[in-house]
Parts: structure tokens; C-alpha cells; sequence
């Protein structure tokens, strides 16, 4: 069910689909956050949930910015972070 809410919600951002609910994507995103509220290193971070550790190092440091669909997943991430790992985890 979460996998399907996930893929739903990264097509309704890929602009894929647009029935059904409403998907806010917000413009910025406190990755350094995120990853300090779960007590991780950027490693470790970038590790448990697939993301290069140098574009985790250059959103914290704001030298880029997450593309759409990073910003989707670490929404997700910031509120169910465990449901992501188990997602991921398989």
C-alpha cells in the first residue's frame, strides 16, 4: 500500500497523472534537517536511502537544490521515514 501511495505520488509530480488527490511538493526542502532529526551522518543518510552523498553534501550546503522528485521522496522520508526504509529494504 505505501510502495502504490509512493509510485502514485512520483507520477502526480512527474505530471503523469493529476486525478484523484492533490500532491504538495514544496520548492524548498531542509534536507540537513531531516537527516539531523534522524540522528544520521550524511553517509549514513545517503546509504539507508539511496541518494549519492555528494548531492546530499551540496543540498545541505544549498550549492544545488533537489530535483522534483527527490523533493517527493524526502517528504516522505521527513514524515515516515521508516516506512521508506522498509520500502527500500527489499
Amino acid at each position: 500500500m505505501i510502495i502504490k501511495s509512493a509510485n502514485q505520488a512520483l507520477a502526480y509530480a512527474r505530471g503523469e497523472m493529476s486525478d484523484g488527490f492533490t500532491v504538495h511538493v514544496p520548492e524548498e526542502i531542509d534536507v540537513k534537517s531531516i537527516r539531523t532529526s534522524l540522528g544520521l551522518t550524511q553517509p549514513e543518510f545517503s546509504s539507508r536511502f539511496g541518494f549519492d552523498v555528494r548531492a546530499v553534501q551540496d543540498w545541505e550546503q544549498k550549492r544545488r537544490q533537489p530535483d522534483r522528485a527527490a523533493r517527493v521522496l524526502l517528504t516522505v522520508i521527513a514524515h515516515e521515514p521508516e516506512a521508506v526504509s522498509r520500502a527500500l529494504a527489499r
